[in-house]
């Protein structure tokens, strides 16, 4: 069973959450908090695998509490939810190391498969999704993307193709059908580019990916 907290200021919406996450069958909903302190309390006492994180609420908001939920020992897996009108704070939670986001409307089948994907040590890259929040910053300050271009220079030609193509929203496998590689040669690249980037995600490497106007 997949462990999940679920953190919001909303009643309604946490009761939603929990209703359609229980009904996937291998998922249990150990625990609810309304704000970022509450959650801090919650992971440490429940130890989730996963916590769904709501951007704004009273007291500690989701970016504050995901900033000290992830510099903690053996931390879970944080997803935001989010609406997009506050794409800066999920892009700042992603760069803080939480897997992904959702929308507050996300469909109940999305929202069951994330949770699935992320407790499977993967990061939620929806193209579409990812596409439309990034280009939320398409006017970067040049210094950012010339620091960007700098970090990606240390990767091999063969490193940059995968995490071109990773940046796009694209799995294992169809970066190998697309690159021609087997789907463990694709993994070992995927690990080995992080590693010199410096990186704890995929979502990360995305976003320097854009940073860098690659993607």
């Amino acid at each position: 069973m997949i462990r999940v907290l679920i953190v919001d200021d909303e009643a309604l919406v946490r009761s939603g959450l929990r209703m359609i996450l229980e009904a996937a069958g291998d998922v249990v909903v150990v625990g609810e908090a309304r704000d970022g302190e509450e959650a801090i309390g919650a992971a440490a006492r429940l130890r989730p695998e996963v916590v769904l994180m709501d951007v704004r609420m009273p007291g500690m908001d989701g970016l504050t509490a995901t900033g000290r939920l992830l510099r903690a020992a053996g931390p879970p897996k944080v997803v935001m939810v989010t609406t997009f009108d506050l794409d800066e704070y999920v892009h700042e939670a992603l760069r803080l190391g939480a897997v992904g986001f959702l929308l507050k409307d996300t469909p109940p089948r999305e929202l069951i498969a994330a949770v699935r994907t992320v407790a499977e040590g993967n990061a939620m890259l929806s193209p579409s999704v990812l596409k439309r929040l990034l280009g939320s910053f398409a006017h970067k300050a040049p210094s950012r993307a010339e620091v960007a271009r700098h970090r990606l220079a240390a990767l091999t030609a063969r490193e940059e193709d995968v995490v071109r193509a990773l940046a796009r929203g694209l799995s294992n496998a169809e970066i190998g059908r697309e690159l021609k590689l087997s789907e463990p040669t694709v993994k070992a690249h995927v690990s080995r580019l992080l590693a010199k980037l410096g990186l704890a995600n995929r979502v990360q490497a995305a976003i320097l990916v854009h940073d860098a106007d690659l993607g």
